[in-house]
This record gives C-alpha cells, structure tokens and sequence, in this order.
C-alpha cells in the first residue's frame, strides 16, 4: 500500500489530445460520476470496454459532438477509478464545449498529471512508472521512447526492488543482532551480513550507472566549451551548431554571457553551452561572463576545453583546476589546420584535433562526443531504461548510506549500521514512492500535461 493512497470523491475531467484542431479529440473522465455524467450528456446504456455511438448534447438539448463512448468501471482502468473516455471531432472549441457541460454537470477541471497521480494513488503504478508516462509522451527519439517504456512496464523499478529486499534482509539481520550485544558480530553471522552488504554495494554501484544512462537519454548530455580567449570556442559551436550562433572576432573578450546550443547526436541530445574565455583582468561585463562560465562548469556533465592547437601548454595553464570536479574532459586542439603534423602521433582518446575553419577532424570529434553521451548505452540496449535526476539523486544517497553501514559494520556499531541501512532503503523508497511526501509528489505530478 502507498502512503497516500486514498479514495476520490470527486469526478475530473480534462481533454486528454494534444492542443489544437485535429480529426479526432478526446475528453477523459474519472471519478465516482464519470458515467453517469457520460449518460447525462447523451451516452446510452454502457458496457465495460464496449464502444457505443452517442449524440453529446448541451444544457438546451442542442447536438455538441458525435462521439464514441468507452466505459472502464473501476478498477479495472488507467487510474483504477471508473473512467470514461469520449472521443469526438478533434475541434478545440467543441471539446471545450463539452468540458464545460461535464463541469456543469458535477465534474471538475483535472490538474496537471492528476490522472497518473490518481492511478499512482491507488496502486496501478507507482512512481517510477508514472514518471515514465511523461517521459514516453516527451521522448525525442525511438531510444528515449523505448527506454520510457521499458521503465512504465516495471523495468526500472524491479531494479530498485531488488535492491531494497537485499537491503531488508541485511536490516532484519543487523537488527536481530543488537539483542545479542554481548556477542561478537562473526559469531551472529557477521561474515554472511558483510558479504550480503557487499553484493548490495555492487547492485547499487550498477543500478547508478544505468539509471545515469536513462537519464542522458531523457534529459541530454549538459556540456560547456571553455578555454582561454581567442581559442577559437565561439567558432566550434558554429561549426558543431550548424550555423553562426555565436559572434567570432579576433578579439579577445567577445564572448561575454552564456549561448545554448542544443545538438543531436545518434539520438541522443547535447546541449552546449558556449562560454567567456577564461584569464586575468577584463573589464567588469567580461568579468561576470566569467563568473557565469564558472558557474556552468560545476555543473555540467562534459567539459569541452578548447585550445589553441599552437601553444597547448599555455591555455592549460590559464585553465588552472577550474576542471578537476567535472565528471568528463574533452580536449581539443582548435585551429590545427595551421600545424603542419596537427595530432600526429597522438593516442590520447581525450585529445582531439580539429579545425573549425575548415572543418577538419569534427567527424573525429562528433564520434567522440557520440561515445561520450551515449556511454555505451548503445551496447547495452536490454538495460536501457528512463530516469531522471531526482533518481539518480536517491541511488547516489543509498550508495553513501550503504557504504558507512559498512564502516559502521567493521567495528561493530550495529545501531549506527542499522540506521544506516534504514536510510539507504528509505532514499530508494523514494523512486517508486514508497517514503515521498506530499509536496514531491506535487511537484512531479505537476509537471504532467492537462488530461494524464
């Protein structure tokens, strides 16, 4: 049972098709009145999932639409309520029409998400999968829908399941061992809890790296170019862009705010954001650019660093250890087409060579960047599934909660290694929904469009 799970009382209703005029609409209805509000309107005598013909009328008995009617009694529905769905001519003005009659009629305007939220409530989901609705209807490409779907069949959270249930009977065993206090913990089964924690680490470790996976194919890979000025980084988004995005000048200073640029590659999308050039000095607008550029380094899951390909040495130099928290680095050598043995000999994978003048080495570079976002996900497509950063999150905090149960374990604090086992199955619990509080769940709901 979830937390919140709860009995509506009241009927909602929303247009389910995206805005706009198309050949066919649908208006959703759930809640204790759905049909007999669908039967008010003009619907004749329902069977379960049988689709009836009916004429939609008004308050003055006036025709508003031709539909067919479906009737899913509960709980036998999407949101576990009894639902109807009215599918009508696609006309904005007529669905709105018949939103009206439905709220004249005792049903009321849905929220945001509060379909899936109500088919969350009560038990047809949980949140992970209801998550996942909004990441299949979002999805950009076949793999991102693919791993969305993978994710609302369960995929996702049996992985996390399964690691709360090592995480339970790791629990139950510590827990037991505190009323034995006055034995060593080897003599309690101390080797099979360590060894059990262990294999929990390792599932936690792998769950981690596939639910990062999921969440570059949901959200995209968030890189930033940075460099010394006049390294030519404004010339690369261009030449990566497409186009001429960003103003390029032999002066020094040009870029003083961040550009976005979103890109696509194999599917997979990768926002890059342009930056000021990093050095000494400036006047106070290229200064804040600066602040900014550092601001988007923290963050950012790839740092593309630009260099003149003439003198490397110095443009690291003026990098400094602004670089070193950043989970990925890519060097590039910019302008090699002035070098006469541009890369030669070079077997760094982390190195590239290129010339966004004449476009020389961007197929090296976009293979690199491909490898880079997909992070072989392309080689792992039975493991692929949707996530999102709040998952990640929770998996990065249940890794941290287990990894001082087991230093708890190593000098025998069982209490302390308890509730840290605690914490751990509690961050989990928080992808599925098993331990979130209301205003998380608020939060994700509302994020939904009007109707799911």
């Amino acid at each position: 049972m979830h937390a919140m799970d709860t009995i509506a009382t009241d009927t909602i209703v929303a247009i389910a098709t995206a805005a706009g005029a198309g050949g066919v609409g649908v208006l959703r209805l759930s809640g204790p009145r759905a049909a007999s509000i669908a039967h008010l309107l003009g619907a004749p005598t329902l069977r379960p999932r049988h689709a009836h013909y009916a004429r939609l009328r008004g308050a003055d008995d006036e025709v508003i639409d031709d539909a067919i009617v479906l009737w899913f009694p509960a709980p036998n529905s999407f949101t576990g309520e009894e639902v109807v769905e009215l599918q009508g001519h696609g006309s904005p003005v007529v669905l709105q029409q018949l939103v009206a009659r439905c709220i004249a009629l005792g049903a009321r305007q849905a929220r945001a998400g509060e379909f899936s939220e109500r088919a969350f409530l009560n038990g047809k989901l949980d949140l992970a999968q209801a998550e996942a609705i909004a990441d299949l209807i979002a999805a950009g490409d076949h793999r991102a829908a693919r791993a969305a779907r993978r994710s609302l069949d369960g995929v996702f959270s049996r992985r996390v399941e399964q690691v709360i249930e090592q995480l339970v009977l790791l629990r139950i065993h510590v827990e037991a061992a505190i009323d034995f206090a006055d034995e060593p913990l080897d003599t309690l089964g101390g080797a099979q809890v360590r060894r059990g924690l262990a294999a929990a680490r390792e599932t936690l470790a792998l769950l981690r790296r596939d639910a990062e996976r999921g969440r570059r194919l949901r959200d995209g890979l968030h890189a930033v170019l940075i460099g010394p000025p006049n390294a030519g980084k404004s010339s690369l988004l261009n030449a990566l862009a497409g186009s001429d995005r960003a103003i390029v000048t032999d002066i020094a200073g040009t870029t003083r705010d961040t550009l976005r640029e979103t890109i696509r590659l194999d599917g997979l999308e990768l926002t890059l954001v342009d930056t000021a050039g990093l050095r000494d000095g400036g006047d106070a607008i290229e200064r804040e650019g600066m602040r900014r550029a550092r601001a988007e380094i923290e963050r950012t899951d790839l740092a593309l660093i630009v260099l003149d390909a003439r003198e490397p040495a110095a443009g690291e130099a003026a990098i400094g250890e602004s670089m070193l928290a950043v989970p990925h680095k890519l060097w590039i050598h910019n302008k090699s087409d002035l070098l006469a043995d541009a890369g030669q000999g070079s077997t760094d994978p982390d190195r590239v060579f290129v010339s966004a003048a004449t476009g020389a080495g961007l197929d090296d570079l976009h293979a690199r960047l491909r490898s880079i976002a997909s992070a072989g996900a392309g080689e792992q497509v039975e493991g692929e599934f949707s996530a999102r950063t709040r998952h990640v999150d929770a998996i990065e905090r249940a890794q941290d909660h287990a990894r001082q149960a087991d230093g708890e374990l190593a000098h025998e604090h069982l209490e302390l290694a308890a509730e840290e086992l605690r914490l751990a199955h509690d961050a989990l619990g928080e992808i599925t929904g098993q331990m979130s509080a209301d205003d998380l769940l608020g939060r994700i709901f509302s994020s939904f469009c009007i109707g799911k």
